[in-house]
């Protein structure tokens, strides 16, 4: 993407006609979405830059390649405004292959699972697997690490001294997702990135769920640009009238688009503008059911979006919100030249996609063999911890037998913890989970070799009625996290991702039921995106036999480590009342059989 004088001197030449095109997009329509335009036109394309629209007969030598694309919209690469990849469980490399096909030909990431479980080396490693791919990622530095408040554990932490260095990278184009809570403790490291940020001139991206009156106008006054979680659409309006871009999230577990967009549909259609979309974290069995961006588009479209104002969203509106306007969002001379053919704005499926002006994908699948780099020990899944006993898991208190009242984080949604008082009876000094009640065990476990932290809570909403089950994948440290109704099933649970170098299992009766190796720092895998989907529906099937009814048990657990969301989470470092900020202690009341 970094261009200099050699370069710009080809391109200047092949802007104006004195060397040919490489490649010609002839017969389409151009989508326009600087105009808001649908028109007849042709595009020229040297090397991996637009340098033409409209007629290139001029253009076309010997040597130019000529695609066709009668009958075909063109339109801009779709670029997803904010995304964690490494939740699909897919690497950069698997996830390019599901989502590229779909149109996705950029992302906005922190790719801070990676840098959580391997720092900065394991950073440029991925940087480097994205480059050999077609997918382009816009880096943001993320503003801390770990974003848990307390602290949770990781690998490596990202401080003011850190972003000193990496603001400077090439890669970097802005600091990513700086949670509100953050900013209204006035923590030191997070004030410190924006400082870095204010004198780089790179733009804040946010994380402010609910973030209304007094507290959004805190939160704006440190300079943040955008937010991408609105929990309606009043909150949309309200963030956007105090000169937020607003970013409508659609992912696997959360569905706020049709909530959101009434913001444009109902209350001012001019809010359009600075309105654009993310997928957040997404599974491989969504993106092959319904597509990504693409998806979003015609869920924009069928709740009343026109067409042309739903392509923006998707494209020119991210680009600009994140500042990368003149590199991709629009086909346009000197922008790189990723262009979808696309049967009909109003339908909007995809048919074909050209990225860095390569045409790389036809009908849904990519038409090379994109292959996984080889993995060095950086990104190793190695869970440097030990092996556990059911001991690990049995809540010890000071009674032997009677009943305990406890706090029970329960799930109503995959970003609602709420507060549930339950009491549990116990036996032989160990408080009993209960599943009658649906109320299972829950801990996390430090994996990184840096302190050997153990939590051990309640939580609610999983009705799982034996068994257990364990992942490695935890944003937003991405440590172990095991629950279940049975201490023996963890542990055994927890030791299976140990001795194998992470992943996700469910256990029952003593025994593994499914398991999904995740070799890629114990986040991710290079399976083929259509093998991490059938592996996805074994284990919610295991977890459906289990009890379990959610409709991603496991999705649902590992984001229990994420403590920006209200109103409870669980960390290495103990259960979190995330409107606090404080850990707390579950048992609440302890009563002595007489």
């Amino acid at each position: 993407m970094q261009k200099n004088k050699n370069n710009l001197k080809q391109l200047i030449r092949a802007g104006r006609g004195i060397t040919s095109a490489h490649t010609v997009v002839l017969h389409g329509s151009l989508v326009n979405v600087m105009t808001s335009e649908i028109y007849k036109a042709d595009v020229a394309i040297y090397e991996d830059t637009i340098v033409a629209i409209g007629d290139v007969s001029d253009y076309i030598g010997q040597e130019t390649k000529t695609i066709d694309a009668t009958g075909k919209y063109l339109v801009p690469g779709l670029i997803d405004g904010h995304i964690h990849s490494e939740c699909s469980k897919l690497s950069i490399t698997s996830f390019a292959k599901a989502v590229v096909p779909c149109g996705t030909t950029s992302i906005i990431s922190g790719l801070d699972e990676y840098i959580s479980v391997s720092g900065l080396e394991g950073l440029q490693e991925v940087f480097k697997e994205a480059k050999a791919s077609p997918l382009k990622v816009f880096w943001g530095a993320p503003y801390r690490t770990p974003y848990t408040f307390p602290q949770s554990t990781v690998a490596f932490n990202f401080t003011q001294e850190v972003h000193r260095e990496v603001q400077k990278w090439p890669e970097c184009f802005g600091v990513w997702e700086t949670v509100r809570e953050y900013i209204q403790e006035e923590d030191d490291d997070t004030l410190g990135a924006i400082e870095e940020a204010f004198k780089n001139r790179l733009p804040v991206f946010g994380c402010a769920p609910m973030a209304r009156g007094k507290e959004l106008n805190g939160y704006l006054c440190a300079g943040i640009r955008l937010d991408h979680e609105s929990y309606d659409h009043e909150e949309v309006v309200e963030k956007m009238r105090n000169g937020m871009h607003m970013i409508i999230r659609e992912s696997s577990v959360t569905h706020f688009l049709k909530e959101n967009i009434r913001a444009v549909t109902e209350v001012n259609p001019a809010l359009a503008r600075r309105v654009s979309f993310c997928t957040d974290d997404v599974t491989a069995t969504d993106v092959i059911e319904k597509g990504h961006v693409d998806n979003l588009v015609r869920l924009a479209i069928a709740e009343g979006v026109d067409p042309m104002t739903a392509i923006q969203m998707a494209t020119i509106n991210s680009a600009e919100a994140y500042r990368i306007d003149h590199l991709v969002g629009s086909i346009s001379p000197g922008r790189l030249a990723d262009i979808l053919l696309v049967d009909s704005p109003e339908s909007f499926h995809v048919e074909a996609v050209i990225t860095n002006g390569r045409l790389v994908a036809e009908n849904g699948k990519l038409n090379y063999a994109l292959k996984a780099p080889a993995r060095s020990s950086v990104l190793s899944s190695a869970l440097k911890c030990a092996k556990t006993t059911k001991e690990d898991f049995e809540y010890k208190v000071d009674i032997k037998d009677g009943q305990a009242k406890v706090l029970s984080m329960n799930v109503k949604g995959p970003f609602v913890r709420k507060r549930r008082d339950v009491i549990l009876n116990v036996k032989d000094y160990i408080v009993q989970p209960d599943t009658e009640q649906d109320v299972l065990m829950v801990s996390v476990l430090e994996r990184f070799g840096r302190n050997g932290n153990k939590s051990l809570a309640f939580c609610s909403g999983w009705k799982l009625k034996k068994g257990a089950m364990a992942s490695s994948a935890a944003p937003d440290d991405n440590n172990i996290i095991v629950m279940g109704a049975d201490a023996a099933d963890m542990s055994i649970a927890v030791n299976h991702l140990i001795e194998n170098g992470g992943g996700q299992v469910v256990v029952a009766d003593g025994e593994v039921i499914e398991f999904l190796s995740l070799p890629v720092g114990g986040i991710a895998s290079d399976l083929e995106p259509e093998e991490i989907a059938y592996r996805e529906t074994l284990l919610t099937k295991a977890a459906n036999k289990l009890g379990c009814d959610l409709p991603d048990p496991l999705m649902y657990m590992f984001f229990l480590p994420i403590t920006a969301i209200p109103d409870y989470a669980i960390t290495d470092v103990g259960p979190v009342d995330c409107i606090a900020l404080t850990t707390f202690e579950p048992v609440l009341e302890l009563t002595q059989v007489k």
